[in-house]
């Protein structure tokens, strides 16, 4: 059961600045379920808050190091944010753990680039059903809607070399 399901949380955001943490009712909570999008500025400061997700827990301030490394991960897009049920999911505790974290995505994104890097694209009928039964996940990654149209080695491999790309560029965001 979702934990965030029966009740409103109010989601925690950071002053990186200030190493404070506060929390914010939703505007379509406020508003009565309108989509209304706007800015956390920070009570002392002034400056723009970062959104850090429900089930973000702070340092102690003055830990400056682990506050940097909280910038860290919030600059490459990696937040506690969750429905609920599982939580955030895994956050790397150190720039080297998330450095190694990074490396393993981008082994696992090499894995399926020489999948479609040695993939014989199906040419009949028959070949394309037999392509569609083994490997639907890896087609339905590279082109969720497809409804069934054949997906070529040069689309797969074009995905994968993209995904590649964004993990590369955060990874020299971090330098």
């Amino acid at each position: 059961m979702c934990r965030y399901g029966m009740t409103t949380y109010k989601p925690h955001y950071v002053c990186f600045d200030c190493q404070k943490t506060f929390k914010r009712r939703l505007w379509h909570d406020i508003k009565g379920g309108a989509n209304v999008e706007s800015d956390a500025k920070c009570p002392q400061c002034g400056s723009l808050m970062a959104n850090m997700g429900k089930d973000f827990e702070a340092p102690k301030k003055g830990n400056n190091k682990a506050w940097q490394h909280i910038k860290d991960l919030y600059e490459v897009g990696i937040t506690w944010h969750s429905c609920g049920c599982t939580g955030p999911g895994y956050i790397p505790k150190d720039k080297t753990a998330l450095l190694l974290y990074f490396q393993e995505i981008i082994q696992q994104y090499e894995k399926e680039l020489t999948f479609w890097r040695s993939r014989i694209e199906p040419e009949t009928k028959q070949d394309i059903h037999k392509d569609e039964q083994r490997n639907w996940q890896k087609l339905s990654v590279v082109k969720s809607n497809r409804k069934k149209e054949v997906i070529t080695n040069q689309e797969g491999i074009d995905y994968w070399i993209g995904k590649i790309k964004e993990i590369e560029l955060l990874l020299r965001k971090m330098e």
